[in-house]
């Protein structure tokens, strides 16, 4: 990454040539595909290999075509209000803190209002073993 940073006023006017062409025609070259994958600790006893999940490593230039296009897909949804209200994940300015206050401000008012509440939580820090990796 260094020496990306260190050139970029060199390679920047093709990096953004070789970016837009994949955008326009929907075509990645097969070695900006090819990535690294290890192995990254969850949680548990170390030694146990289901304790650990697969991720992938992509080189260094598909990580720039990664960033350009979600921002550009961010920002079309953003433009459109494509995005719930409520979706805290994954955006600036959100977080699960608001989420939970959010959550806390609801129940508060149905509480004062005398309703009903009822919550369903369920916790999702093992769904990814669920995944069938193997197709």
């Amino acid at each position: 990454m260094d020496v990306v940073k260190s050139t970029i006023d060199l390679i920047s006017e093709h990096l953004a040539k070789v970016i837009n062409l994949s955008i326009n025609t929907g075509i990645i070259p097969s070695e900006r595909k090819i990535a690294r994958v290890i192995p990254l600790f969850k949680s548990g006893d170390q030694a146990f290999f289901v304790n650990y999940r697969p991720v992938s490593v992509l080189p260094v230039f598909s990580k720039f075509l990664e960033k350009v296009i979600y921002k550009r897909l961010y920002s079309y949804l953003l433009k459109y209000n494509l995005l719930f209200d409520n979706q805290y994940g994954f955006r600036k300015s959100h977080s699960t803190s608001l989420a939970l206050i959010h959550l806390y401000d609801k129940l508060s008012c149905a509480s004062d209002n005398k309703e009903f509440t009822m919550g369903v939580f369920i916790d999702l820090s093992k769904a990814f073993d669920t995944v069938d990796h193997q197709t």
